[in-house]
């Protein structure tokens, strides 16, 4: 998380700018007057997904070329690969506590070892594996759910030093996952908004703690702050994926987004606080689009503030109204909260708290009036993102009992996201094959999932889509299929305007490319 990088006191965005904002050169492929039309692919490319459902190594081909869209639903930490951390454990000269696996700073206490003899002692390596992720998770003495939690307090201390590296190599797997764009969940200068909160006080008139929390200019120095880190972070990404030489490693070419991370389970000051962080953030600065809540959504201080949450964010939404918000809500299961905690956590993210996505959302059959909720979460458009290993891990929720299929029955906008896949151990191709296999999706149910992904994805600009959700092609647009031919003059302006427009182009022109390459290397 990048909420511990060392502050300079001057800022150099120009970093991310070119990567998140700028649009896409569209790069289209070579006129093919023999391509198949794009319904009667998708018909045959289903035909062909049908065909090999019992042979293993064609299906983690196909799922490893689909062309999948933006991960939207990724925390920065999670996300690396527990191989990662371990290197920077190593690199940091950190120790690792006997008892625990925690990471710590050095120099070593009794009862600790270097962290530099994982090279050296695979027995002692594997352990650290096991206990900084669900690698070889047996549910037993311990629950999924805490398991999981609990592991980014063992590698926490070595993540925050290196965001730029984890970035990188995060960045370079979306990549190589056939994913187009991504937004990272990071935690801004914890400590800066730490320190505002803890002098500031709480105040139940959000008003004029806000008002506290701008005076003389404590909160600008804040976002300086957090921009300066944001810098240092994204200096150390391009260095290390090697953006700025003539062999960039492939993350470079995709865009992100940052989202800001609000320690749910904090005090309300802290809470608040943060919330402001994120959403100035979010307007001042194009790398920052949105405001989330994170931590377990079962924490005593969650569950008792939950309520006072959604009111906090509902009045910053009318003072920050560029700003977006998606939320964690839902996160639950009966058995994990009482039934009473069940009834209204995504009904008030939705109604209250003004949420354009919901993270997880497996609660959802236990909420009061959940056919009025999802009628209006159809509606206006409210994804869900749905990260079915982390629910299945966590929860144990899965197959039927998950709402996956309840969301796409009533209209509810569903994208498929991997959550922590450091953590879980998988990858987004991992997430689409299990999604085909539990809910019998076509290819071009699958082709949606990906394509509502980016319709949904927080990005600047007019949609490709006419509609959101029917994936009708703009006016401008209409006349040529992706991939097969340059676009028009009206489509390769509204691309060149519209980083939404020019990375959704470039998805459909993925998919004419592999529905091709699927067809002509199975011949059906």
């Amino acid at each position: 998380m990048i909420n511990k990088i060392p502050s300079t006191g001057r800022t150099r965005r120009s970093v991310l700018l070119a990567l998140a904002l700028t649009p896409m050169a569209v790069q289209p492929a070579a006129a093919d007057a023999g391509a198949v039309p794009s319904p009667a692919a998708e018909r045959r490319v289903s035909a062909y997904l049908d065909s090999i459902h019992d042979r293993p190594e064609e299906l983690v081909a196909f799922f490893r070329q689909l062309p999948k869209g933006g991960d939207l639903h990724s925390h920065l930490a999670g996300a690396a690969s527990t191989e990662l951390l371990m290197e920077l454990a190593v690199e940091d000269g950190l120790c690792i506590e006997n008892d625990t696996q925690r990471a710590l700073a050095p120099p070593c206490p009794v009862g600790s070892r270097p962290a530099a003899e994982m090279t050296t002692d695979a027995g002692f390596r594997q352990m650290v594996l096991r206990a900084w992720s669900m690698q070889d998770f047996t549910p037993g003495a311990e629950s999924g759910h805490d398991h999981f939690f609990a592991t980014f307090g063992l590698f926490g201390e070595a993540s925050w030093r290196h965001p730029g590296k984890m970035m990188a190599e995060v960045s370079n797997t979306v990549a190589r996952q056939n994913q187009f764009y991504q937004e990272l969940m990071i935690t801004p200068n914890g400590q800066g908004a730490r320190a505002l909160a803890d002098k500031v006080g709480y105040d139940a008139d959000l008003s004029r703690m806000h008002r506290r929390l701008l005076a003389d200019g404590a909160m600008d120095e804040v976002v300086r702050q957090a921009q300066a880190e944001a810098d240092l972070g994204l200096e150390e990404f391009r260095a290390t994926a090697h953006c700025d030489t003539g062999r960039p490693d492939p993350g470079c070419a995709v865009p992100f987004r940052f989202i800001s991370q609000v320690s749910r389970n904090s005090a309300p000051e802290r809470v608040f606080t943060q919330m402001v962080l994120a959403m100035e953030l979010a307007e001042r600065d194009p790398r920052f689009a949105a405001v989330n809540l994170v931590q377990p959504e079962d924490g005593a201080v969650s569950l008792r503030d939950y309520s006072l949450h959604m009111r906090m964010l509902d009045h910053l939404h009318r003072v920050y109204p560029r700003a977006h918000i998606t939320l964690h809500a839902g996160e639950l299961a009966p058995g994990l909260v009482k039934p009473e905690d069940l009834r209204f956590h995504i009904r008030e993210a939705v109604n209250i708290a003004q949420a354009e996505r919901i993270g997880h959302g497996v609660d959802v059959r236990h909420e009061d009036g959940s056919d009025a909720l999802l009628r209006t979460m159809a509606q206006r458009h409210i994804a869900v993102e749905v990260p079915l290993s982390s629910n299945d891990q966590i929860l144990g929720v899965s197959g039927p009992e998950h709402p996956f299929p309840l969301y796409r029955e009533r209209g509810v906008p569903v994208v498929l996201a991997t959550d922590d896949a450091g953590v879980s151990r998988i990858t987004i191709s991992d997430e689409y094959r299990r999604a085909a296999r539990s809910y019998d999706l076509s290819y071009r149910d699958l082709k949606d999932l990906a394509r509502a992904s980016l319709d949904h994805a927080f990005l600047p600009g007019r949609s490709l889509w006419q509609t959101p959700g029917r994936y009708r092609p703009v006016r401008e647009c209409r006349a040529v299929r992706p991939g097969e031919r340059e676009p028009g003059p009206g489509c390769a302006q509204l691309l060149a305007s519209s980083p939404k427009a020019a990375i959704e182009w470039r998805q459909e022109a993925a998919f004419t490319v592999f529905e091709r390459r699927i067809l002509q290397a199975a011949r059906v």
